[in-house]
């Protein structure tokens, strides 16, 4: 098990690129600038979106690969695919403004089109192979998070950040990777957190986990959301913290798979690991 660690300067951001191998499978883990605003124009533009979250890191990445070529990633355009381009979710007494601030309407006679203002996503990764790929099946199980609790050796954490929103200064909408490996064992926490003043806070939460010597992952997706006003016994101090406040928060949807690791013929994916 070994990391690299590469980084550089642009544009007076440094982009980094973290590498963990961990038995078969190498975590990657890349930061880099936000998009420029032509490439966040031409982005929307091809999803059909009035506009896209205001810190839009494009070429982020966290890669959980096998040396088999197939794995899973997770990264800000394919978090973006899964946002409702056709329906303005959240009715708040600032959305008109909003979208209308974000759209330029005193240069602009296009009426701005309807959509999820608030970009919630229930992106759960990108599986990838060129020849081969996991495959997703429903299960039962369920990742045993007391045993993540137990005390374990960190041998690899890092996080990345996907995009970022302040909503027109009416809350927050982000989603965000991490990873920790320890010596039997990696998880990953995607998380996307949406607090929209006064009106709701919503947490889509992906958790995969894989024992060393196991032939799949489990993936669990979860979807837990209130009202600000049911939480009016929760200290509004809480609201900001996605860890304190997701405990208070109503489970609205829970779900379970397996991502079964596919047999491979080690000559077959010999070129598929990505650059």
């Amino acid at each position: 098990m070994f990391a690299s660690l590469s980084t550089m300067m642009s544009h007076g951001f440094k982009s980094s690129k973290q590498d963990f191998t961990f038995g078969p499978w190498r975590v990657t883990a890349a930061r880099n600038h936000i998009m420029k605003s032509k490439d966040i124009e031409r982005l929307a533009e091809e999803m059909n979106m009035p506009s896209l979250p205001e810190m839009l890191f494009g070429d982020n990445v966290l890669r959980i690969q096998h040396t088999d070529g197939y794995g899973i990633e997770f990264n800000a355009i394919d978090a973006l695919r899964r946002v409702n381009n056709m329906e303005d979710a959240v009715k708040v007494a600032c959305a008109q403004e909003w979208q209308e601030s974000r759209a330029d309407s005193e240069h602009s006679k296009e009426v701005v089109r309807p959509y999820d203002w608030t970009y919630t996503t229930d992106y759960r990764g990108t599986l990838i192979g060129e020849s081969v790929q996991m495959k997703a099946t429903k299960t039962a199980e369920r990742i045993d998070m007391e045993k993540l609790k137990a005390r374990e050796q960190i041998m690899f954490f890092d996080e990345v950040l996907l995009f970022e929103d302040e909503l027109h200064d009416h809350g927050v909408s982000m989603i965000s990777a991490k990873i920790r490996v320890m010596p039997t064992s990696f998880f990953l926490l995607l998380r996307f957190f949406l607090r929209v003043d006064g009106v709701l806070i919503r947490i889509n939460d992906t958790r995969l986990y894989h024992e060393a010597g196991k032939d799949f992952l489990l993936r669990e997706f979860s979807t837990r959301e209130s009202k600000v006003a049911e939480l009016k016994n929760v200290p509004a101090a809480l609201y900001t913290d996605p860890n304190e406040i997701a405990q208070h928060l109503t489970l609205k949807l829970t779900e379970s798979e397996r991502l079964e690791l596919p047999a491979v013929q080690p000559e077959t994916a010999a070129n598929d690991i990505l650059p």
